[in-house]
């Protein structure tokens, strides 16, 4: 999988991308990135401005966080139901 772009790069992306002075395709291909990887990043940018529904990338951490707590929970409960 590729290295994600850095937050203030995809940050300053998607306020060229709102400005609406050119088509998604040509700015895409003026800052390097595919015209998939804009759209998502225009789309998680709404999510995050609360302009669309979804899981915020804090919500995204917190869940994986949770599961991985959730995880080891459930271990050690199985080692001490063995013992």
């Amino acid at each position: 999988m590729a290295k994600p772009y850095p937050k203030e790069f995809r940050d300053d992306v998607v306020a060229v991308a709102r400005k609406g002075q050119a088509p998604l395709a040509q700015i895409a291909k003026d800052f390097g990135v595919s015209e998939g990887s804009l759209t998502n990043w225009l789309k998680q940018a709404d999510i995050e401005d609360g302009n669309r529904p979804g899981i915020t990338e804090d919500e995204r951490k917190q869940l994986r966080e949770a599961n991985k707590r959730i995880r080891l929970l459930e271990q050690e409960n199985e080692v001490l139901r063995r013992a």
